[in-house]
């Protein structure tokens, strides 16, 4: 009598594991299908390339070096 309920006991524990899984797979089928065919996005760093560009100044035009303007008369 045991071997008796334990066979049906297993038998629906594994009918309803088989069940299940193939309820899962018709429910997310979709799911993995765009899972398996999904090509992911390539994680190449970004570079920049910056030109940095400072024209130098030559002595006779700096600020500095010019004359004051004395055009204007201070009071």
């Amino acid at each position: 009598m045991f071997t008796l309920v334990a066979a049906t006991l297993f038998s629906a524990a594994f009918l309803s594991a088989i069940g299940t899984i193939a309820w899962m797979f018709a429910a997310y089928h979709d799911k993995m299908v765009a899972a398996l065919l999904f090509q992911p996005i390539p994680q190449t760093p970004q570079v920049y390339h910056i030109r940095v560009s400072r024209p130098r100044v030559t002595h006779g035009l700096r600020k500095a070096n010019r004359p004051q303007p004395t055009g204007a008369v201070a009071a």
